[in-house]
């Protein structure tokens, strides 16, 4: 009965994780699909620049707490004791990847964001910091992504967190630096988009 509640917990994270909201924002609200404009990309800051600061905002809030329900509450479905980091990184996967829309997605930040705010806080908090601090200097969401993906990983290290919490810090950086490379080529042409 445990194992099959904790299945139902990563499968339900999964799911909530893939849903697109930016990309149903637009559609719903504007009937503009946003992977046709700006970056093309279905997260957080593509919804901004194409739908403006409101739909943007209710964006952003949607994918951190996509992150955020699955630790806190799927992750108490079963008494795994590493439940709730399972079902944050299904819901990154889930965003990252999604079923809704042919497992392709976004880049993971934002709902990686509600995943570390509920497993590990603290690095969060220093990898906020460091995200407002190279976004304040460059004006590039995805440098200030990038940084911020490294420095929570790098904290998590330093911190006296689990061993599979660490690792998972790792994995969720190396894919969210992996799913920036095309803006890490147009930094390095200083090509990229800023805000």
């Amino acid at each position: 009965m445990h194992l099959l509640l904790a299945v139902a917990a990563v499968a339900l994270s999964y799911l909530l994780g893939s849903v697109p909201t930016g990309l149903w924002l637009g559609l719903r609200l504007r009937g503009i699909d946003i992977r046709e404009h700006g970056s093309k990309n279905i997260g957080a800051t593509n919804t901004l620049r194409v739908l403006g600061k409101k739909l943007g905002a209710l964006a952003l809030a949607g994918d951190v707490l996509k992150g955020l329900v699955p630790v806190l509450l799927f992750g108490r479905m079963a008494a795994w004791e590493h439940l709730p980091l399972a079902c944050g990184l299904a819901a990154i996967l889930g965003h990252t990847f999604s079923v809704f829309l042919g497992f392709k997605g976004g880049k993971g930040v934002a709902t990686s964001t509600g995943a570390f705010l509920g497993l590990a806080p603290i690095p969060l908090l220093i990898g906020a910091a460091a995200f407002a601090a190279i976004v304040g200097a460059t004006r590039m969401v995805s440098a200030g992504s990038i940084t911020a993906a490294v420095v929570v990983c790098v904290a998590a290290l330093l911190t006296p967190l689990s061993l599979p919490v660490r690792v998972v810090a790792v994995v969720v950086a190396v894919l969210v630096v992996l799913k920036h490379r095309s803006n890490i080529r147009r930094i390095l042409k200083g090509e990229e988009s800023r805000i």
